[in-house]
């Protein structure tokens, strides 16, 4: 048996899907839709945010199956950083800055404590 279930791998490859949607119903806009009215941002995003749901709640209902409830969120805000580095550096063009890999080791300590036995 692998390290890894296959509910778990679903979950964790589905919530990056959904992922990816959100960040772009959140941020894509500031790029995209500089000139236009917030509420015309606002109507785009929600649009966007309902193919995320289509996914994210699924998932979640998959993840459940295996993980308790704090793991399926701090699994969830890792996947989000890993997801929003690379949308903030490429997509967005923000500089990469070591604020990121602290982030990301705080996440980590977060994933230990919840996960632990």
């Amino acid at each position: 048996m692998g390290l890894i279930s296959q509910p778990l791998l679903v979950t964790i490859l589905m919530l990056a899907i959904s992922n990816l949607f959100m960040t772009f119903a959140w941020y894509g806009h500031l790029k995209n839709m500089s000139a236009s009215p917030w509420y015309v941002a606002a109507l785009v995003s929600w649009g966007i945010a309902l193919f995320e749901y289509l996914i994210q709640v699924p998932a979640n209902r998959i993840g459940y199956s295996e993980l308790n409830l704090g793991q399926l969120k701090i699994l969830q805000e890792v996947i989000t950083l890993l997801v929003f580095v690379p949308f903030a550096v490429l997509y967005m063009n923000q500089p990469l800055k070591w604020d990121y890999l602290y982030a990301a080791l705080c996440m980590m300590g977060a994933v230990y404590f919840i996960f632990r036995n």
